[in-house]
């Protein structure tokens, strides 16, 4: 199957569904009062799948890779702040680990994703 467009992308689309599982969660109390922590695990959940998008409007292998790595390295931003979202109460332990989860199966996705762009660049 050829992807056209982003949208296409299952990283893309999983990284969506993170984005809006943080922004469910972010909007209830007591992260309401704490706007640091919040607005810095929300704009990690969105550079996910901005940075998706980018990198595959970029036109170039190489250039969609290094996005790639870049939109990686964000979801492990959001998981690291999920600890501290545990850590000090905002979250239970059940909302943690169905987070948790989705960010590590974006995560892979986007792994696998890494792999086959970069085989495909020493292809050509």
């Amino acid at each position: 199957m050829k992807v056209n467009r982003f949208e296409d992308l299952v990283a893309w689309q999983k990284a969506r569904e993170l984005t809006k599982q943080v922004y469910l969660l972010t909007k209830k109390s007591p992260f309401l009062k704490d706007f640091g922590l919040r607005e810095q695990i929300q704009r990690s959940s969105v550079s996910i799948m901005s940075n998706l998008a980018e990198g595959f409007e970029r036109g170039s292998r190489s250039e969609f890779h290094r996005f790639i790595v870049i939109a990686k390295a964000s979801c492990a931003e959001v998981r690291s702040q999920l600890y501290v979202s545990m850590d000090v109460g905002y979250i239970t332990m059940e909302e943690f680990d169905y987070i948790s989860n989705l960010a590590i199966e974006v995560s892979r996705i986007i792994g696998g994703l890494k792999v086959s762009i970069q085989k495909q660049r020493y292809q050509k």
